[in-house]
């Protein structure tokens, strides 16, 4: 089953760190993702760019596009990992590992619908 850890954090937090403290923490987290590598179950890992530079197509009618994120929130959305594990606990595992290089915020585990065009959906 493939599972999003989606994290969650203070943009304004992580954006103050200092180029050498991002640095540490992407490197201790890809180190600790390759635990997860290692044994087959990493995927796809996304960071990323500020809400600062999202656009967002609200479906009204008729649709409106708007500069910025989707909604005012205290942590947003900033990056994903993507996972193998048999069940959720496994994913719980990796996200635990994961969490233990980032200070604060919150990851989000969510299960994968995987669509591929012209193939079956997993």
């Amino acid at each position: 089953m493939l599972y999003a850890i989606l994290c969650y954090h203070d943009e304004d937090f992580v954006g103050s760190w200092t180029r050498e403290q991002d640095a540490a923490v992407d490197e201790e987290a890809l180190g600790r993702a390759g635990q997860a590598d290692k044994t087959g179950r990493l995927g796809p890992v996304a960071r990323l760019l500020p809400t600062t530079s999202a656009t967002t197509l609200r479906k009204d009618d008729p649709p409106v596009v708007l500069d910025g994120p989707y909604a005012e929130t205290k942590e947003q959305l900033l990056g994903f990992y993507i996972v193998d594990c048999k069940d959720l606990d496994e994913a719980l595992d990796v996200a635990r590992d994961l969490g233990a290089a980032n200070p604060g915020g919150a990851y989000e585990i969510r299960p994968v619908g995987l669509f591929q065009p012209g193939g079956a959906a997993t």
